[in-house]
């Protein structure tokens, strides 16, 4: 037992575990962002050199697929995040060494996480470029 915090070694080593995996899964969501804008930048390119506005709505689907990604990263973090704050005390429920998160699904809703403020406003933004981009070149037309 640590005397500062009542915890064993194993829960100490039990929560560096799980620490790692939310750091993990922050990096790949950091990581899909960047892909998102690269790939995003090179439809608008496309577009604004005077592609039609099917080029726009093929740049929804790689947007779209991306933010799908992007939530399920997100909704993994918020699990083990829940996970952290149950094994986080001495007397936890938790079993020691488990990285079992099922017991959280039903409150981290899916929807709830695609439609968070950490998504919703960078992916919204996009996609709402690319849909006025599809409507100015059927205007155009």
């Amino acid at each position: 037992m640590d005397e500062g915090t009542g915890l064993s070694a194993e829960r100490i080593k039990h929560l560096e575990l799980i620490q790692s995996v939310v750091a993990r899964l922050a990096n790949n969501s950091f990581l899909i962002k960047g892909w998102t804008l690269t790939v995003a930048a090179a439809f608008f390119a496309l577009i604004a050199n005077r592609q039609g506005w099917s080029t726009a709505v093929v740049g929804l689907v790689p947007l779209l697929v991306f933010w799908g990604l992007d939530a399920a990263f997100l909704r993994q973090e918020r699990l083990f995040r829940r996970l952290y704050e149950d094994a986080r005390t001495p007397d936890s429920p938790v079993e020691v060494l488990s990285m079992d998160v099922s017991r959280y699904r039903e409150n981290v809703g899916w929807w709830h996480t695609v439609t968070s403020m950490t998504l919703l406003p960078f992916y919204g933004a996009l996609a709402a470029v690319d849909l006025l981009l599809i409507a100015a070149r059927l205007w155009v037309l």
